[in-house]
């Protein structure tokens, strides 16, 4: 893996830093050199973590949660002021009661009826950007259209106040170590004064007030702690992933003009291009499991205790479950990839992101079919065990 700096690249195989900032710049390589020659790379950062890379290891261990537990939480040496979130940082039985309260408003059935409703705030936001001829899509469409989808059709939070809690939950997942424990409190103060004030209203009938019931654990009622984790699980993963993964689909078809036009031409094949996304723009990276027993993965043994991360970026890249991984192809007869997890803590909102992307890509051909990165401009990204694209530079003719 090379470099133009001069700075010494860091040891990946056995002294991986998923906060390393040159992972931001250098992610596709170093994704892809994982897979190839690293099935368990090696951390010595915090209390240290191993990160299991290839797709039929990580779907292994995310399918073996009595094995490989949440219960100690996603992140990989999280920092002071840690706030879990609910059902992720949990197991079976207490995550299923959880997802069987959740699951509902974002099963593919009810995601198809927020289709129209998507098309029509998507539509919005990019007629209004049409004329300009020019936008950063970051800032002006892909931070904007999750949170109204989320807070006008299933958790009812005021979207006036979108602005503020994204900027939190934007600080939490990338900001410096010391500022994201207080970020994401201020979320989660936010969300419990919400419940706390709906809980005082009549029903709704709405996953707030489903919420706000709880669910058993251990025969008895959750206590109130756990359903504001409920809520900020929600925003969070509503949030914090399919911005990155919209942005992602208009900068590959801004990039790749060739994939754009056979898109206009075959528009058929838009799902397909949704696949492809997900699976080389993961925005999940690697979320954090703890081993329960003594246990080998890939020749490498284990003890109880140990953390590993579930690098789902790397397993979408094996040439041992999709051929030619490197490649966008809208015409692969199966995409196999691991971007929405795999097991059950399988993503939540996966049909939402896909109907999202979907929407973001059909919307934006329908209005501004030729399009480009602005001149002396390339997307910027973040990347941690989340990965998020800062800015996306666009231009078009818009006399035409």
């Amino acid at each position: 893996m090379s470099t133009s700096s001069s700075k010494p690249e860091r040891n990946m195989y056995d002294d991986f830093d998923i906060e390393d900032p040159s992972l931001s710049t250098r992610f596709e390589e170093v994704m892809d050199d994982l897979v190839a020659r690293c099935p368990v790379a090696h951390s010595r950062i915090g209390a240290g973590y191993s990160v299991i890379n290839r797709y039929e290891d990580v779907r292994q261990c995310a399918m073996d949660w009595q094995t490989f537990s949440s219960a100690d939480g996603w992140q990989l040496n999280p920092p002071e002021g840690t706030i879990q979130i609910l059902p992720e940082d949990s197991d079976p039985p207490y995550h299923n009661n959880w997802r069987r309260v959740l699951n509902p408003p974002f099963s593919r059935p009810a995601v198809r009826k927020l289709d129209a409703f998507a098309r029509k705030r998507a539509g919005e936001l990019l007629d209004a950007l049409a004329p300009r001829g020019e936008c950063e899509f970051v800032a002006d469409y892909a931070a904007l259209l999750p949170g109204q989808i989320l807070f006008e059709q299933i958790l009812p939070v005021p979207v006036d106040d979108l602005p503020t809690l994204f900027e939190d939950i934007d600080i939490f997942s990338f900001g410096a170590l010391e500022d994201r424990g207080p970020a994401f409190a201020r979320v989660h103060a936010y969300l419990d004064r919400f419940l706390k004030d709906r809980q005082g209203q009549p029903p709704k009938g709405d996953l707030v007030d489903k919420i706000i019931a709880g669910v058993e654990l251990n025969g008895d009622p959750c206590p109130w702690e756990d359903r504001v984790y409920t809520a900020l699980d929600v925003v969070f993963g509503g949030l914090a992933t399919t911005t990155h993964a919209m942005s992602a689909a208009i900068y590959h078809l801004a990039a790749h003009p060739d994939v754009r036009r056979d898109l206009l031409a075959n528009p058929e094949y838009v799902t397909n291009a949704v696949e492809e996304v997900a699976r080389l723009y993961a925005p999940v990276v690697a979320p954090a499991r703890t081993v329960t027993t003594e246990v080998e993965i890939a020749g490498v043994p284990f003890k109880a205790g140990d953390r590993i991360a579930l690098n789902f970026a790397s397993a979408s890249r094996d040439p041992d479950a999709c051929t030619n991984p490197e490649i966008f192809d809208i015409r692969r007869s199966e995409i196999i990839h691991t971007a929405f997890g795999v097991g059950p803590h399988r993503c939540l909102g996966e049909h939402l992101a896909r109907l999202e992307i979907q929407i973001t890509i059909e919307e934006f051909l329908k209005r501004i079919p030729e399009f480009s990165l602005k001149p002396g401009t390339q997307p910027s990204y973040e990347s941690g065990q989340l990965r998020a694209m800062r800015d996306l530079h666009l231009v078009w003719d818009s006399s035409t």
